[in-house]
Parts: C-alpha cells; sequence; structure tokens
C-alpha cells in the first residue's frame, strides 16, 4: 500500500529510526522525521539508505528560540541551524517551533528574542539553501503563535499549520484561511492535544482537505500510533 500522504515518524517514535523507516516504507514515500529522542539525526546515512523523501521536524524539547536567557537562545539557534544544515543533504525542509515564555508579563520580551532568533535562522537558511515552516503551537501555557493574529511574528517565514494545535485553540477556520505552505494532520476533542487518528476528534477534515488541495502541498499524518496512521489514511482517502 502507498499513500498520498506523508507520515510522521512521531507514530513509531518508541524505536529506531531505521526500524521505523522500514514500516513507514510500506504505506508511504515521504516521511517526516521527529528529530528527537530515538530519531535524533547525528548524520543522514540512515536516510539515505531509504528511497524516500523527508522533511524534518527540528528539535524542539529543551529548545526554545524565544529564551529571555542569551546563551540558552544562541544554543537554540546553533541546534535548529545544525538542523537545517543536515536536512539539506537529503533536500528536506525543515519544521520549527517558535518557542516560548516562563512569565506572562515576559510575553513581550520573549517576542523580541524570537524575532532575533529568526532573523539568524532566514540568514542561515538563505546562506545553505535551507527551507524551514515555523508551526503554530496548541494550547499551551506561555508559548507563542498560538493564534493567526500572532502570524506578524514569523514575518518572512513560510508557515505550518497543524491542524490539531489550531483547533484546541478554536482557531481553525481562521488558520485556513491564511497562506499555508506545509500541513500537519491530527485530530482532537477540542480540548487536548491528543494527536489522535482523523475521525477519532472533532476536526471538520473536509475544510482542512479543500485548503490542502488549494496549496497543492503534501500533508503530513502526525499521529500518536502506527494503527492511527492506517486509519488516518483511509479516513481522508474517504473524503
Amino acid at each position: 500500500m502507498s499513500t498520498g500522504f506523508a507520515i510522521s515518524s512521531f507514530c513509531l517514535n518508541d524505536m529506531s529510526l531505521e526500524m521505523a523507516l522500514d514500516r513507514l516504507a510500506s504505506v508511504t514515500d515521504w516521511v517526516e522525521v521527529m528529530d528527537e529522542g530515538c530519531h535524533r539525526l547525528e548524520d543522514t546515512v540512515v536516510l539515505e539508505s531509504f528511497d524516500l523523501r523527508y522533511t524534518v521536524h527540528a528539535p524542539s524539547r529543551g529548545v526554545n528560540l524565544a529564551s529571555l536567557l542569551e546563551p540558552v537562545r544562541r544554543a537554540s539557534v546553533e541546534v535548529t541551524v545544525a538542523c537545517l544544515a543536515l536536512s539539506t543533504e537529503v533536500g528536506a525542509p525543515v519544521v520549527v517551533h517558535p518557542g516560548y515564555f516562563a512569565w506572562p508579563r515576559d510575553r513581550k520580551r520573549a517576542e523580541q528574542q524570537f524575532r532575533r532568533s529568526l532573523v539568524e535562522l532566514l540568514g542561515a537558511a538563505e546562506e545553505i539553501s535551507a527551507t524551514f515552516f515555523i508551526e503554530n503551537m496548541g494550547d499551551w501555557e506561555h508559548f507563542l503563535l498560538k493564534t493567526p493574529d500572532e502570524l506578524s511574528l514569523i514575518d518572512g517565514a513560510e508557515f505550518a499549520l497543524d491542524v490539531g494545535h489550531a483547533h484546541q485553540n478554536h482557531v481553525l477556520p481562521a488558520f485556513l484561511e491564511v497562506p499555508i505552505s506545509h500541513f500537519h494532520l491530527h485530530d482532537n476533542d477540542g480540548t487536548t492535544d491528543a494527536h489522535a487518528a482523523v475521525g477519532d476528534g472533532t476536526i471538520d477534515f473536509s475544510a482542512v482537505m479543500a485548503a490542502v488541495r488549494r496549496t497543492g502541498t503534501r500533508p503530513v499524518i502526525e499521529v500518536g500510533s502506527f494503527d492511527g496512521v492506517i486509519r488516518s489514511i483511509a479516513a481522508l482517502d474517504a473524503l
């Protein structure tokens, strides 16, 4: 079986990247590698051993591009640029999280720090011919870019719409109207970031897929289990 959807390695994040890619190659020709944990990328050897196309989700746990602690912000940029550089070796665009702040009163300063990081990332990406997208966040306290009103934060960068995050924040219809370069597809009931299979929550995927078709992009199914991937493919193919 082969599908018209890309699949995130997140669904098999408890096994080695090689084992995960071998299993995913049975259902897709395009994988988004979650560059964390068992799937942390140190080189491209495993990626190049499969006849697959890739996108890469940059490290986000322990990384904060909006950190008010300048050494942490600089290190976060360094980690992300390293991910960009590695990903260009296999022609893979990269998805990046915008960062967070520790206290509500720090939001404006965190936005300024993120903008500094974004300028540095855009410069590095231009220098090495890399492509990256900034992803909207779920309803997680103190994270940036949760609503369309915040899209001015990423001026100059391309946008990755995570439909599950948008639905959890009750702003999915508005996000579907903005320019989108990349999609993450997963479902939830509007209260938790469940990364559930498509059809297991309350998202209107007919509207989502209409937006996908308008952009002509290859959406990524980013659910929490391999069984959920298979059920999501069936549900989306039925639309």
